[in-house]
Parts: C-alpha cells; sequence; structure tokens
C-alpha cells in the first residue's frame, strides 16, 4: 500500500510540476539557456516541471503517508469517543451552516477575489457555529417532541406512552418484577447499558452483601426479560463523563421518558431538573390501607422505643407504630387504639396508646 501511494503521487507530483511550469512560462522563457533553445523551450519547460514534480511527489510520499495515517488514527479515536448523538446533531448543524452560507455567497459571486475571500469567510463560520449550537442543543435536536407541533405529538402517542428508565436500586429492589407483572406499568422498559455494567461490578465485588445484592438485581433482570416482551437494553453510550445518576436522567430527557428508582435522593436532582420520577417507595405506601385515628389495632410489642414508656409494633406490610405506655409489654401482644398518622419521606408511621383492657394474652388466661 506504501508503494502505491508514493508511485501515486509521483504521477500527481509530476502533473503538477509539469502544470506549474507550462503556468508560468514566461517567468522562466527569460533564463538565458531556454531563450538559445528557440522552439523547443515549451518541451523542455514541461520536462523540466516532469523531473521536479516527481522527484518532489517521490520524496513526500512517505511523509505524507505517515501523517495521513497519524491524522486517520486520531480521528478514528476521536470518533469512537464521540457520543452517537454529538456525531448526529453536530452532523445536522454543519449541513444546515454549509446551506445558509452557501445561499448568502450566491450574492456574492459577482464580487471577484474579493467575493471569493468572503464566501470562504462566510462558509467556514456558519459551519463552525452549526455545528457548535446543533452540538450544544443536541438534547433538543434528538428528542423531536420539544419541538414537534401539538397535533404531531397527540397524532404520535408520544404523550399517552412513555418509556420507563429501571435505575440500579430499583433493580436491586426487586419490587419492580412484582409490579410489572402485575400489569401497572405500562410501555417500554428500557435498561442502560451503564446500569447494566453497574450490576456487574456490584455482582464481582469482594463484599458479600454487595455480592449478593448484585447477582439479585441480575437474577430480577433476567425475570422480568423473561415475562415481559417491551424490555429494550439501551446500548448507546450517553456521556462517559458522567456519573450514573447523571446519565440516567440525560437519557430520561433524550427519550422523553421516566426513571424508575427508589433513590431519595435521585428523586429530588429529578424533580429539580423537570425529569419524571415514579418512586416505588411512593408507591407502596399510596397502597398501604388508610388508617384513621380512633381505629383499634391489634399488634405486637417487640421492643422499646426513643422516649419513656414507649413501646414499637410492626405492621405486616412493615408500618411502624409506636405505642404509648406499651414498654412494659414488650413481647406481648395489645389492642390499642390510634390516635394519629405521620406521613414522611421515609414512610408512615402510626402513633397509638393502650386500650382499657391491658393485653389480649392476659384476657385469654
Amino acid at each position: 500500500m506504501n508503494r502505491i501511494v508514493r508511485q501515486v503521487l509521483t504521477v500527481v507530483g509530476a502533473l503538477v510540476g509539469i502544470g506549474l511550469m507550462l503556468q508560468f512560462h514566461r517567468v522562466f522563457s527569460t533564463w538565458p539557456l531556454l531563450r538559445a533553445l528557440g522552439g523547443a523551450r515549451d518541451e523542455l519547460v514541461a520536462a523540466l516541471g516532469l523531473v521536479l514534480g516527481g522527484i518532489v511527489g517521490y520524496l513526500l510520499g512517505p511523509i505524507l503517508v505517515s501523517w495521513a495515517g497519524r491524522a486517520t488514527a486520531w480521528g478514528e479515536s476521536r470518533i469512537q469517543r464521540t457520543p452517537t448523538q454529538d456525531l448526529v446533531s453536530g452532523s445536522i448543524g454543519l449541513i444546515v451552516g454549509l446551506v445558509i452560507a452557501f445561499l448568502i455567497g450566491v450574492n456574492l459571486a459577482g464580487m471577484g477575489f474579493a467575493g471569493t475571500v468572503l464566501r470562504v469567510a462566510i462558509t467556514i463560520t456558519c459551519g463552525y457555529f452549526g455545528l457548535r449550537v446543533s452540538i450544544r442543543r443536541k438534547d433538543d435536536i434528538m428528542r423531536p417532541q420539544s419541538w414537534l407541533p401539538a397535533r404531531m405529538k397527540h397524532r404520535s402517542g408520544s404523550d399517552s406512552i412513555k418509556p420507563k428508565i429501571l435505575d440500579t436500586s430499583v433493580i436491586i429492589d426487586g419490587r419492580i418484577a412484582d409490579i410489572c407483572q402485575s400489569g401497572f406499568l405500562e410501555g417500554p422498559l428500557v435498561i442502560p447499558a451503564f446500569v447494566l455494567e453497574e450490576l456487574r461490578h456490584i455482582a464481582d465485588s469482594a463484599d458479600v452483601l454487595k455480592r449478593n445484592r448484585g447477582r439479585r438485581g441480575l437474577d430480577i433482570l433476567n425475570r422480568i426479560q423473561k415475562e415481559q416482551n417491551s424490555v429494550q437494553i439501551y446500548e448507546r453510550e450517553v456521556d462517559p463523563n458522567l456519573e450514573v445518576d447523571s446519565k440516567l436522567l440525560k437519557l430520561a430527557k433524550i427519550l422523553d421518558g421516566k426513571v424508575v428508582t427508589n433513590d431519595f435522593n435521585l428523586n429530588k436532582v429529578a424533580e429539580l431538573q423537570g425529569v419524571p420520577v415514579l418512586n416505588i417507595n411512593e408507591l407502596a405506601n399510596a397502597v398501604k390501607p388508610v388508617v384513621l385515628p380512633g381505629e383499634e389495632m391489634v399488634v405486637h410489642v417487640i421492643k422499646d422505643g426513643k422516649e419513656s414508656g414507649q413501646g414499637i409494633g410492626y405492621l405486616d406490610d412493615g408500618t411502624m407504630i409506636v405505642v404509648d405506655g406499651g414498654r412494659k409489654y414488650i413481647g406481648q401482644t395489645v389492642a390499642v387504639l390510634v390516635t394519629s398518622v405521620l406521613q414522611t419521606a421515609a414512610g408512615r408511621m402510626i402513633f397509638a396508646k393502650l386500650k382499657s383492657q391491658p393485653s389480649i394474652e392476659a384476657e385469654a388466661r
């Protein structure tokens, strides 16, 4: 390949040399040696250009091949590291910029050399600005829902069903599989490749607890893929410089989807950025049975509370019940009356007091 390229460059150099020598034959015709040749002057000038151009092309061939190889390798490495969205949006912006520059440059065709210089400058400027603006606005360009008319949005049905992007924490949690099986979660389930990579790292961790959590997450994914036909693996790289949570939010903007998670901090950041979030913990709290003050309940006191005399019990769904005066009944099942219910971001707490009868077990005896 190097020999072929060198031969081609030698031929090209010879042809360029001939063209340049003939282009400036008036200058060379003033040389005393060429003036003495008379009619053979043009042939000698062409032969001289052929020889000099061929020599230059032959000598510069290896250098040009080396430079071209380095430039190609550098360009390939840059393209491989550049996200696909940047390439697509940048290409669109560059084409638009060049079209605008062409339309402007048509009116400058009759200005001679100054017009040519202006057309080149306008072409470079419009192409550069089109490239930069499109890359910075790539999220909007790659998300048609942000600039399509409202009628087209309605017809395409993009507002009705949006993709659900699963977070690492919600996969490890496992409840997402039961929710998908129940049919309450519509739309395609998107699992990004970087989430799979994070799960793999957790499953390969030296910590036993982390390793078990990672393997549980992989098992949950296998179960979801077997039970659901709408599971999609998003293979494209979003931005290698961002963290996993930031990638999730950015991918949700690109796909115009919703993030499914149980991470409280990610939920708050998503609200600040305007990204819709489906929080599994909020769903679990919403479907818990409603408890009103004054209702009677039966609870098994298992430990003491923070305040003096308090006892702690739990319902079947994990809701904590704080029993006033229940410390002395630890290990017993008592009847209580609900006094108040406190809803927090972490869950729900029920405050109760003992009924007149101290213990159900005591009554049975």
